[in-house]
């Protein structure tokens, strides 16, 4: 499918961009991945430390080849039986972590009142798929056991993430559908890579000058997947998969100037045709990354009513 885009981005997002373009940052494909890594988190960096909590605590869990860092974000004084989300930070697969999506994890658990868990899963290049897909599994098998002791429901776990992260949230969903527990209840993914993003138009039309270039996609894919018969993987594109029945609700929200455009449209349609309950909001006049725009100098509209859109639908089927 091709969504929409609109003429032009929002006034805000134009505003994002001139400044983006004004401050000369390489495009990630011609620096190292440590140094991708690096000019990334001086672009989020502190973001959201007006977004104040009852607490914020970083721990460690037990992943599958040792130490996983957490952050766990507690909005309640008073914690109850509430739903626990489980947040899986963008980047392409490649860059990002705890600090760049601070800001995203803080407004979500404020917005929401529910307990939010980002997961500090490893990076490629060094540790390629299925790696990062492991260590969110193992921090969904964690918070299934460990939610009683945080004072939250494991039957009521959401899986959410943007970018790659919503990619790590589709997989880990599918992946527990087949392998049979835990069994989260909603999915909760943001302009997600789900598929062969190279054959849909939004690939083509926005290749440049929309903030993720066509290039970096391609860039951080190359860094993923080691073997290129990992591509064909149902667990690293979940679109490949030929059922997508019995997956737990899911919200995707889609930008208008994002490569990804229509990759995760394409999921939303697939999930929609298998029976699975779908909340699809689509921005057609914002980038990819709008979601963590807020809280900071970049502040954008579009991206608080996409808070407001996504809190509402987890409301709706959590509570």
């Amino acid at each position: 499918m091709t969504l929409p885009r609109a003429d032009e981005p929002h006034p805000d997002v134009q505003s994002f961009l001139r400044m983006y373009e004004s401050v000369d940052v390489p495009d990630f494909e011609e620096v190292s991945p440590a140094e991708a890594r690096e000019l990334f988190e001086q672009l989020q960096v502190g973001a959201g430390a007006e977004i104040g909590l009852e607490s914020v605590e970083d721990r460690t869990i037990d992943g599958p080849d040792g130490d996983l860092p957490i952050r766990y974000y507690e909005p309640r004084a008073e914690p109850a039986d509430e739903p626990l989300v489980l947040y899986f930070h963008g980047g392409g697969w490649v860059i990002g972590g705890l600090e760049t999506h601070d800001v995203t994890c803080r407004k979500l658990a404020d917005e929401s009142g529910y307990p939010v868990v980002s997961v500090d899963y490893r990076l490629a290049p060094e540790h390629p798929f299925p790696a990062a897909l492991r260590d969110c599994y193992a921090a969904l098998e964690w918070a299934a056991e460990a939610a009683p002791d945080l004072e939250a429901d494991p039957d009521r776990i959401a899986l959410a993430g943007d970018s790659a992260g919503g990619n790590l949230a589709a997989a880990t969903a599918l992946f527990a559908r087949d392998h049979g527990d835990p069994e989260p209840a909603y999915q909760l993914l943001i302009y997600p890579s789900t598929g062969d993003v190279t054959a849909t138009a939004a690939y083509e039309e926005n290749a440049e000058g929309y903030f993720l270039t066509a290039d970096e996609v391609d860039w951080f894919g190359e860094q993923y997947f080691a073997d290129e018969v990992d591509r064909g993987n149902v667990y690293a594109l979940p679109r490949r998969a030929y059922d997508l029945s019995d997956l737990p609700p899911a919200t995707v929200v889609t930008a208008g100037f994002d490569p990804l455009r229509d990759d995760g449209g394409a999921y939303a349609d697939r999930l929609e045709d298998a029976g699975v309950p779908v909340a699809h909001h689509h921005y057609d006049d914002v980038v990819h990354g709008f979601f963590s725009m807020v809280g900071g100098p970049i502040d954008l509209e579009r991206a608080h009513e996409a808070y407001d859109d996504a809190v509402t639908d987890l409301r709706d089927a959590l509570e």
